[in-house]
């Protein structure tokens, strides 16, 4: 599809950007991503209402002035995640690596990746979730991800350039049912985020915060029907710059009951990754309307 010269500026302004801010030392540019970041908190309070009662609602007891703490530094991490993720196209996997701490819970991962065996690793928008993938295929593990195509294809190639360079491949998401099955054959890390409240078939209602919320049922299927297994993982910033990746086995267990083994495993990563949101609250993504949804059927205001 021809780009629209809408598009041609817009892909523009992403290069001059990324060129202008790889001038600077990494530390310095994902400052600069926060201080953006920022100006959505204020004074553009982009969703500011929507996170503010989520992160009210989920944190009752909680005194409102680290309320305002957690508000402010979701969105300068937001606001680095942008900058970093568009900074990834000039990384390579050795950077990546210097990046990192060591991870904790690595074995789950290379355990079965030694064996042959593929992976299906949940996480969701907590810290960075986009450099996630790109570590694991630094650390030599074959990585293939479900991505979401994007409206401005020359950002789409830009991006795909990036993923191969940093050493992982993309299964479209039109295309997962078919590509998931056969990257976790081939022995593939296949991450998904399941932390968007959306409706139809493939979510189901499990608790989260202590509210029912919509959650992708995707990682659940597909670990039963594959025999593959299940990670729950998170890459989050340490309080030097720094990032570390966590990672802890899901159960699951096929009693042959598919709907209810499918509930329990969903509900099992979601309380997972409720446990890496409650120790970085300010990393989590609160902007997005997590509990839009209701069981009822009505949506919340």
């Amino acid at each position: 599809m021809t780009a629209s010269f809408t598009h041609r500026i817009q892909y523009a302004a992403l290069r001059v950007m990324i060129a202008l801010l790889s001038l600077v030392p990494w530390k310095l540019a994902s400052a600069t991503g926060a201080a953006l970041g920022r100006l959505g908190y204020w004074p553009l309070k982009v969703r500011r209402r929507v996170a503010e009662k989520q992160i009210a609602e989920s944190f009752p007891g909680m005194p409102p002035r680290e309320q305002r703490s957690i508000l402010k530094g979701a969105y300068k991490n937001l606001g680095r995640v942008g900058i970093e993720t568009a900074l990834g196209s000039r990384l390579n996997p050795q950077k990546i690596l210097d990046m990192f701490d060591a991870p904790v819970g690595w074995e789950y991962l290379e355990g079965p990746a030694s064996r042959g065996q593929g992976v299906i690793l949940v996480s969701g928008h907590l810290g960075n979730w986009e450099i996630g993938a790109a570590y694991v295929a630094a650390r030599g593990l074959k990585v293939s991800a479900v991505v979401r195509g994007q409206s401005n294809k020359l950002f789409e190639e830009f991006a795909n350039r990036s993923r191969r360079r940093l050493g992982w491949n993309t299964i479209w998401d039109g295309e997962a049912t078919r590509g998931i099955p056969r990257a976790i054959r081939d022995g593939h890390v296949v991450p998904l985020l399941a932390d968007q409240g959306v409706m139809g078939l493939s979510s189901i209602w499990v608790p989260f915060f202590g509210r029912l919320a919509r959650t992708p049922q995707g990682p659940a299927v597909f670990a039963l029907r594959l025999g593959a297994p299940c990670v729950a993982c998170v890459v989050t910033r340490q309080p030097d710059g720094r990032y570390r990746l966590f990672a802890e086995p899901v159960e699951v267990k096929d009693t042959g009951d598919r709907e209810r083994d499918v509930e329990a495993i969903v509900a099992a990563y979601t309380r997972q990754f409720e446990a890496f949101v409650r120790k970085y609250p300010d990393q989590y993504l609160w902007q997005h309307r997590r509990w839009r949804h209701r069981p009822d059927g009505t949506n919340d205001a």
